[in-house]
């Protein structure tokens, strides 16, 4: 049987819920500097004993709380998710085993089966956003095909989304109806071209 990427992707509201992320270095501000490219209103709390300057400006360009201190488990408190980002695989596990005492989501960089969720390849292009997993086995294809869709997508396509949500919004008819015609006015936009 080929094996598949059983993941199922979802658009976290991230502005709405709280993240920390443990560890202010390199791999720190990684983590941090793609949550905020995708969703710069994101809601986070960096803890870390240090941080590097870039970690430090992105704070302070998207208003975030650094926390200078060694992690304790008290900051996991009211928390939705957790990124461990630190050189130290011990204290990366220690955070990976508070946050499943507390039912926390948690990504622990570079340790997959310490993930509970990726951090993937995404494309954004005004209200489009594509998410881009290779399940965690090859992020070189996933930036390649990160850069073919920002190719392809047209860059009109905000507008075509603005148009297409006024229109959905003067059908009559049930939910099933609306589905269809919608389908059917939207066809052209995946038809292969002659």
């Amino acid at each position: 049987m080929e094996e598949r990427n059983e993941l199922y992707p979802v658009f976290l509201k991230v502005s709405k819920l709280n993240v920390l992320i443990v560890g202010g270095g390199n791999v720190g501000h990684e983590k941090l500097h793609f949550l905020l490219k995708s969703s710069p209103n994101a809601n986070v709390e960096v803890v870390a004993k240090w941080f590097a300057p870039e970690v430090i400006e992105l704070a302070k360009k998207h208003n975030l709380k650094l926390t200078k201190s060694s992690y304790r488990r008290k900051f996991l408190k009211k928390k939705h998710f957790v990124v461990a980002a630190t050189n130290d695989a011990r204290l990366n596990k220690r955070v990976y085993r508070h946050a499943k005492k507390r039912y926390l989501l948690a990504n622990i960089a570079d340790t997959p089966e310490l993930c509970d969720f990726y951090m993937g390849g995404i494309v954004n292009k005004g209200h489009v956003k594509i998410a881009i997993s290779t399940n965690g086995k090859s992020p070189t294809t996933a930036k390649r095909l990160r850069q073919f869709f920002e190719e392809v997508i047209p860059e009109n396509v905000n507008e075509m989304v603005q148009n297409l949500n006024e229109y959905r919004k003067t059908l009559k008819g049930d939910f099933e109806a609306k589905v269809i015609q919608m389908n059917t006015i939207t066809e052209s936009l995946i038809s292969k071209k002659e």
